[in-house]
């Protein structure tokens, strides 16, 4: 004889399984989740958000010809829109006709001095910072997805031992403070896990618009350990290894960060 409720004992039994099942997914969290409500506000209003000033001058340079060639980025690529839609989700990656790995801002810089005919943009200089802002933007809100390139399995290797690696006077490695010890407190502010969803980003502590790379070098100073260069292998091999830990997770560029 059939049980009465036994049709009720199972939904609600597959109902706790499911559920249990989905809090068992994934637990990654962005900057943008461990950040006060204000802050979160701020980053969501492109009239509040300082880092859409950047993205505003990033358009004007992308119309601007340039270098001897005379050229602009839009007499090749067209509308940003569309033409660099889910590109810098896929970034860092191998160019056509080379043999190692550039993130989207040395892309930007072999334009410049292969199409364009002009001088590669410095580090950190405005320019830079804001065809990178004007490109990512393009891929805002778009799932981050590094190219399946079997030639950057290495680079990613070397990017993981250097997340896991202990170093400089305080004997620390990335993986402490952003696997270890994420979502706990650090000088009044949650220590994230460090997925770079919101680059380039507005720090407060900058009061301007900065790469993963000054981010990096900032985390690798407050070890008091020895900074890399800015066009370091280390660097971009910690920016491979990055972006496939945070596979999946959207694009927010241009964040904010306290």
């Amino acid at each position: 004889m059939k049980r009465p409720g036994f049709g009720l004992t199972l939904v609600l039994v597959f109902a706790a399984s499911f559920a249990a099942a989905q809090g068992g997914g994934d637990k990654r969290r962005t900057g943008y989740q461990d950040m006060s409500a204000a802050l979160q506000q701020m980053a969501d209003d492109e009239t509040s958000n300082p880092g859409l000033l950047f993205v505003k001058a990033g358009e004007v340079l992308w119309k601007q010809p340039a270098g001897k060639a005379n050229k602009a980025c839009a007499d090749c690529h067209g509308a940003v829109d569309t033409s660099m839609k889910g590109v810098a989700a896929r970034y860092p990656a191998i160019p056509k006709d080379a043999d190692k790995p550039v993130d989207l801002e040395g892309r930007i810089n072999l334009c410049r001095t292969g199409q364009q005919q002009a001088e590669a943009l410095k580090p950190e200089s405005e320019d830079l910072l804001a065809l990178d802002a004007y490109v990512t933007h393009a891929s805002r809100s778009l799932p981050i997805a590094p190219p399946a390139d079997p030639r950057l399995a290495r680079v990613r290797e070397l990017g993981k031992a250097l997340f896991t690696r202990r170093e400089g006077q305080l004997n620390l490695s990335c993986a402490n403070c952003h696997d270890d010890n994420a979502g706990k407190k650090l000088a009044g502010a949650t220590i994230p896990q460090g997925h770079p969803t919101a680059y380039p980003v507005y720090r407060s502590e900058w009061q301007t618009l900065g790469s993963l790379k000054r981010r990096l070098r900032n985390c690798v100073i407050g070890m008091r350990a020895e900074a890399y260069a800015y066009d370091s292998a280390e660097y971009l091999a910690l920016e491979v290894y990055l972006m496939d830990r945070a596979k999946g997770l959207k694009i927010e560029s241009p964040g904010i960060r306290p």
